[in-house]
């Protein structure tokens, strides 16, 4: 059986799909994989809390990472590392 990607790991695959340009919620969900509906409600989580900003380009919706979002990256990456070299998965 597969296993689950926990939440951190799920927010973490958005913010790194956004940070390489990937900014529109298709582009997201398939670069996240995930569904549309889980997605969006991801993104809303991280715009509430400052990791993204929501962009309206006339018709289009995108997404930018804001320095918040780049910080979490960075200590989420720390962290993976820490937890790697432990044996640990998160």
């Amino acid at each position: 059986m597969k296993k689950r990607r926990s939440k951190l790991r799920i927010l973490a695959d958005i913010l790194e799909a956004v940070d390489r340009g990937e900014s529109n919620v298709t582009q997201i969900m398939t670069a996240a994989n995930l569904p549309y509906v889980r997605c969006v409600k991801y993104l809303e989580e991280l715009v509430k809390k400052g990791f993204l900003v929501r962009v309206e380009e006339g018709r289009e919706v995108r997404f930018k990472l804001t320095e918040k979002g780049r910080e979490f990256l960075r200590e989420f990456a720390r962290i993976e590392r820490i937890a790697e070299a432990f044996g640990v998965e998160i």
